[in-house]
């Protein structure tokens, strides 16, 4: 009896969702190459995403950044640029968790909600399924890695279910499970080194055990300090960019292809104290990820590269005097840059299309169908 009223439920929650996204968009309206384009710039043959996460960066961090530091950014070679549409279930400004939820869902929730339903916010009956899930049900190789702890907002979006993102147990306790096969930031105080063998993964809190770690093997990572800066100072802890390569070396191993989530958390963190010094540096190391990413895909020609964020942090605006400073110490509603390599169908240039559309596009792109990923029918 309760099963059949826990699929009742879970199909009136469905249901339900649907009605609430139905501004949302359609199988139908995600694009198809025309014949004279078809083929213009890729193969469209994709095996591998690497989905690129900027947390708290908005247009304006990357002018900031640029002009105050006198740099070029790989950002703004991409072919095709867009925007994302940035908001909460319940909110006209998102967190991160709502945002991050609807960046690996497809679906929006409310705010400090962590890959949940707003209708089952305890996970009793259903929660949606998240993309790395997706990828790894299907035995593609998965990775999530951050400056953030492991159990921040971003990277539990994309590894967990919980009804609060603060709930780090429980969140620690969803990625041990979760056979993802590396998860790597910096430590939260919960994950140690007796869960990480119960679960069989190697537990690594340095550079050099990490740059050690070998095709096949599974990894959590616990790193005890900064991981945003230009040039690491303590050899102990890798960086960003760092990170993002030896992931890359190790997840192409597989024969099915890899999804691979890079979150740049710092920009936000920096953001919301109106740092600006330390918020153009984590920018621009989140910036060196990107590039690492993008040369693999094009030298690999069957990768799918998505930069977005989940929000934008600190309101930053141009001022009379030419320069870019804060105007708010908080997340705002502000669209966001959204820029890919690899395909035509996740957007058109100059697209903007709201944040939890991204996930459904790229499941669209990898062949997946609503069996595989359920979000894709109250898309339909």
């Amino acid at each position: 009896m309760f099963t059949f009223f826990a699929s009742c439920w879970g199909k009136v929650t469905a249901a339900l969702m649907s009605a609430i996204l139905s501004f949302g968009v359609s199988i139908g309206a995600y694009i198809e190459p025309t014949t004279e384009n078809s083929g213009k710039y890729f193969d469209e043959n994709i095996e591998n995403v690497i989905f690129l996460i900027g947390d708290g960066m908005g247009y304006n961090h990357l002018e900031k950044t640029k002009l105050e530091r006198n740099v070029k950014l790989t950002l703004d070679t991409f072919m095709i640029q867009g925007s994302s549409r940035t908001r909460s279930l319940t909110n006209d400004v998102t967190d991160s968790a709502a945002g991050g939820t609807a960046l690996s869902c497809g679906i929006r929730t409310y705010n400090s909600g962590v890959g949940v339903y707003l209708l089952d916010p305890l996970d009793v009956f259903i929660h949606p399924i998240n993309i790395t899930e997706l990828c790894r049900d299907n035995k593609m190789l998965t990775g999530v890695i951050t400056t953030d702890e492991t159990s921040g907002a971003t990277p539990a979006s994309f590894s967990a279910h919980a009804t609060e993102r603060y709930k780090s147990e429980d969140i620690t306790e969803d990625q041990f499970k979760s056979d993802i096969n590396l998860i790597w930031g910096t430590e939260n105080g919960v994950a140690t080194k007796e869960m990480a063998d119960e679960y069989g993964y190697n537990y690594v809190t340095t550079y050099s055990e990490m740059m050690a770690l070998e095709d096949g093997s599974k990894s959590f990572a616990q790193f005890t300090n900064d991981l945003w800066t230009l040039n690491q100072s303590d050899e102990n802890n890798p960086t960003l960019s760092q990170m993002t390569e030896k992931a890359i070396d190790l997840l192409d191993d597989g024969e099915n292809g890899f999804f691979l989530m890079v979150e740049g958390a710092h920009i936000d963190k920096h953001s919301h104290n109106n740092e600006s010094e330390n918020m153009t540096e984590s920018m621009a190391e989140f910036d060196k990820a990107i590039k690492i990413a993008l040369e693999f895909a094009k030298k690999d020609g069957n990768t799918l590269v998505i930069v977005t964020a989940d929000h934008e942090t600190g309101a930053i605006t141009l001022n009379d005097k030419g320069e870019y400073e804060f105007t708010s110490d908080d997340h705002s509603e502000a669209d966001v840059p959204l820029r890919v390599y690899g395909s035509e169908k996740l957007i058109k240039n100059g697209e903007t299309v709201n944040n939890y559309e991204i996930p459904i596009r790229i499941a669209y792109i990898l062949g997946f169908t609503e069996e595989d990923f359920p979000v894709l029918q109250l898309a339909a």
